[in-house]
């Protein structure tokens, strides 16, 4: 039994005859009745009643029910092959850190979205040390994120620069300084995040090269959240552009003049990367910030 004789079967039942059947599918009469033959054979039962105008016995009414429940289940399941293959569906598992995934991602994702409405994304957000793990491990497709440490088996592909500036509150003395230099926080008392956070490694990098030891006040593990405590008094922070534009109520920013060279985020895919064709499109709408390429 194969779904090619259970078709036949079915459109036998459908139209009443060998003939027609044979015609509908684009057989000769004789391969129809060879199948059909043959497959009450292996079964062992009749299912068409020859001389009664091909009624249906017990056992051919119970394969015309369940044949046409595989048939359609099968055509569903090739469909859906078919789409994958063609780049139409599927699911992209995408691991992105902050604040790219709440502030720059959404709205390609959405773009993208419209254009494949039947390919499920999955999202991860996490630091980028995670996220390189869960590239290595096939846990995820690709990630966004900061740049990683030497490794042969990942890929990293530079596509942007975040620009970071300083936060402070209004009536913070720095806020009413022209031009903001890091040797202006050597004595402050940052709110930082967390020691694995790239933005708060690229920043000690930097004032370590400017002979400046980094003071630390509040550590607070989500980024995103440093802005409230700038905002409740706690201190200042130098945090992604992005994030605070505008500024939260009672605070403002200022470019540091010699910290202008913000943190490379991109794309790290495994050295042996092979992406379906539709993953290849995101790409190609993430490194051109959401346009659809035609």
């Amino acid at each position: 039994m194969d779904i090619r004789t259970i078709k036949t079967f079915q459109t036998i039942v459908k139209y009443g005859s060998f003939q027609k059947a044979a015609e509908a599918l684009n057989y000769a009469q004789s391969t129809v009745t060879t199948r059909i033959q043959k497959l009450e054979h292996d079964i062992g039962m009749t299912l068409l009643d020859r001389e009664n105008n091909l009624q249906l016995t017990e056992a051919g009414e119970l394969l015309y029910e369940k044949g046409g429940l595989l048939l359609k289940t099968f055509d569903n399941l090739e469909n859906s092959m078919t789409e994958l293959v063609e780049g139409d569906s599927g699911t992209i598992r995408i691991g992105v850190m902050e604040p790219m995934a709440s502030y720059r991602l959404p709205e390609i994702l959405a773009l993208f979205s419209k254009k494949f409405p039947k390919v499920q994304i999955s999202l991860q957000i996490q630091g980028s040390k995670t996220l390189v793990d869960m590239v290595i491990k096939d846990e995820i497709n690709l990630a966004l994120c900061a740049a990683p440490e030497i490794n042969k088996d990942i890929l990293f592909e530079p596509i942007y620069s975040e620009e970071v500036v300083l936060l402070a509150p209004t009536e913070h003395p720095l806020s009413k300084k022209k031009t903001i230099y890091l040797k202006d926080l050597s004595k402050e008392k940052l709110i930082i995040t967390n020691a694995l956070c790239p933005f708060r490694g690229n920043l000690e990098r930097k004032m370590i090269e400017s002979g400046i030891i980094p003071q630390y006040g509040m550590e607070v593990s989500n980024m995103l959240t440093l802005k409230y405590y700038v905002q409740s008094n706690f201190g200042t922070a130098v945090v992604p552009k992005i994030t605070v534009d505008p500024p939260p109520e009672g605070t403002m920013t200022k470019a540091i003049n010699d910290f202008r060279q913000g943190l490379s985020v991109g794309i790290i895919k495994k050295a042996d990367f092979q992406g379906s064709k539709v993953l290849k499109i995101l790409l190609n709408m993430i490194r051109g910030n959401g346009k659809v390429p035609t």
